[in-house]
């Protein structure tokens, strides 16, 4: 029987968004009382919720056309599915401190200690533990991040996409913006705000799905991203 592991934050008002992203507000929109005429009831209960939050909320994926102005034409409904349907594997990179830089020898050197390949069309999670120390925290905004390089060697392995626990995949200010561009140049992909990526350590390769919403012209979109053991 195979197992299932969700990889996804929860969504709630005023859950942490990156930088100026529209803040999360959830409220309810019908309550099942109102279907039923009842007049200002003590107690309501939801029946319909009202969301307003920004497509890059909690664990998301970013559209090609995200990554800089170019790619205008490659929203995320776009997108082939077979990029969020993939084989992944994850890699620990825990030991690594605030906004520190993660190498492409670096990688490299985990997928060897792991005993795992980074083949053609993988998603490749990169674990730091980050979430689990720092979610909602002042500290939530300076993890860890891959390096410029990093990205440019991730890309030349012609992966479908790498994913990480914290808001941005480089770290912001350093390598962030970079590595956007450097998805949208060589065509892939990343996820952020992932979870659980520990229970994922040292069990070799698995299913990886994060499917997007198909929102027209959509620069992103929030997923529930699952990893899954047969």
């Amino acid at each position: 029987m195979s197992e299932i592991i969700d990889l996804s934050q929860e969504i709630f008002s005023g859950m942490p968004v990156y930088k100026s992203l529209p803040q999360v507000k959830i409220s309810m929109h019908n309550s099942h009382e109102e279907w039923e005429g009842i007049k200002h009831p003590k107690n309501p209960t939801p029946s319909v919720y009202k969301l307003e939050m920004g497509e890059h909320t909690g664990t998301h994926v970013d559209a090609i056309n995200h990554m800089a102005k170019q790619y205008k034409d490659q929203s995320i409904d776009t997108m082939p599915l077979s990029m969020f349907y993939t084989e992944g594997i994850c890699l620990d990179f825990s030991h690594k401190g605030l906004k520190e830089l993660i190498s492409a020898d670096e990688i490299e050197s985990a997928c060897t200690k792991s005993n795992l390949e980074i083949k053609s069309g993988d998603t490749v999670l990169i674990h730091t533990d980050h979430y689990r120390k720092y979610f909602n925290s002042p500290n939530w905004s300076n993890g860890p991040g891959i390096s410029i390089e990093a990205a440019e060697w991730l890309g030349s392995k012609k992966i479908s996409a790498f994913g990480v626990e914290t808001m941005s995949p480089g770290v912001p200010g350093i390598s962030n913006k970079e590595v956007h561009h450097i998805c949208g140049k060589m065509g892939f992909t990343h996820y952020e705000n992932l979870i659980n990526l520990h229970l994922l350590l040292g069990r070799g390769r698995f299913r990886f799905i994060g499917l997007p919403l198909k929102i027209r012209g959509g620069t992103g979109s929030p997923v529930r991203a699952v990893a899954i053991f047969s």
